[in-house]
């Protein structure tokens, strides 16, 4: 079993990036959320093998979702696309810093964030740059 770690590209929040994959642009003809990417993922199997999809926000990973299939997709210019298909389930993980990068990538289960307690869950979030002053200096 092997994730993906990928940028909300334009998210402030992980209830911003939840109402984005809420709406009819985000989902696929079987009303599954899905993210459109270039690349087919080479170790596919692997990330069907109850692999998620870790969203960076803001510079943090704060959520994972379980990725179902992978759609192949055609837009208007006819060149074929991943659908990366998700479990519409937001799932909290702790909060991580990471540094921006292009694309997605492969994380190893062993270096993905944990995923949240209910006492992490329950908390007001805090603004972004506040967490990711305190997760770089190890306080979350």
């Amino acid at each position: 079993m092997i994730n993906l770690i990928k940028l909300s590209v334009g998210s402030e929040s992980v209830a911003a990036m939840a109402r984005w994959q809420a709406s009819a642009q985000a989902q696929g003809p079987d009303g599954l959320p899905r993210h459109v990417t270039r690349m087919w993922p080479k170790r596919e199997a692997e990330v069907l093998d109850g692999g998620s999809i870790y969203w960076v926000v803001k510079g943090l990973v704060l959520c994972r979702q379980r990725v179902l299939r992978f759609d192949e997709v055609r837009r208007a210019d006819g060149i074929p696309r991943c659908g990366i298909v998700l479990d519409p389930t937001l799932i909290p993980v702790a909060a991580t810093p990471k540094r921006p990068f292009q694309g997605w990538r492969y994380l190893k289960p062993e270096d993905a964030p944990r995923d949240a307690d209910a006492s992490e869950i329950d908390e007001t979030p805090l603004p972004p740059s506040l967490s990711v002053a305190l997760a770089e200096i190890g306080v979350l």
